[in-house]
């Protein structure tokens, strides 16, 4: 119980996927605009990247390792993240067709998200089991969760502010998005 609560903290404080990782910058500047955007966005992010560790997870460990078809792990995990997503997004739409507008672009572009695929094929390259994968997973979902939610909040409180002309707009979402970044390099203590 102990290594999966380090794995979650790990993947979700000190080796954030966004802010340490840099995978995901895409969505994480573009849907940070609003607060709710942000989080619904990131809801779907929880969603695909935990399911899609677990199933990568059984397809690597039980089809694709003993078939001797571990280079087909980038094209079959791609598969499995686009089918998700499609879930996700026939689910939106139907459910929750505000949410669905909010996301706008942003959701079908989960698809291509790295840190989706990053998160799959890290859980490979560790050697983790299905439970670690999933824990890996869900640590990463949140911790892009934590980041894209902080980093809306952070630029709701900058739009109200006054800054020159030249920091306005993707200058300072981007000194902000390294500031975060720094900071989170404080959780890197928990570890050790």
């Amino acid at each position: 119980m102990k290594s999966l609560i380090l794995i979650m903290v790990g993947t979700a404080l000190v080796n954030n996927v966004v802010l340490n990782q840099f995978l995901g910058i895409c969505s994480f500047l573009g849907v940070s605009k609003q607060m709710k955007a942000s989080a619904s966005l990131g809801g779907a992010v929880i969603f695909v990247i935990t399911i899609a560790s677990a199933v990568a997870s059984l397809l690597y460990t039980y089809v694709l390792a003993p078939l001797g078809l571990d280079f087909m792990k980038t094209i079959v995990f791609i598969l499995v993240i686009a089918a998700l997503v499609q879930i996700v997004e026939m689910f939106l739409k139907k459910k929750a067709p505000a949410v669905y507008q909010a996301l706008g672009i942003f959701l079908p572009l989960i698809t291509t998200n790295c840190a989706v695929l990053g998160v799959a094929l890290t859980n490979v390259q560790n050697e983790y089991n299905f439970i670690e994968s999933v824990a890996a997973g869900l640590g990463t979902a949140v911790g892009f969760t934590i980041a894209i939610v902080l980093l809306a909040g952070i630029r709701s409180r900058i739009n109200e502010a006054d800054l020159p002309a030249p920091l306005r707009g993707a200058p300072v979402v981007l000194i902000a998005a390294a500031l975060m970044s720094i900071a989170f390099m404080g959780f890197s203590s928990l570890m050790f």
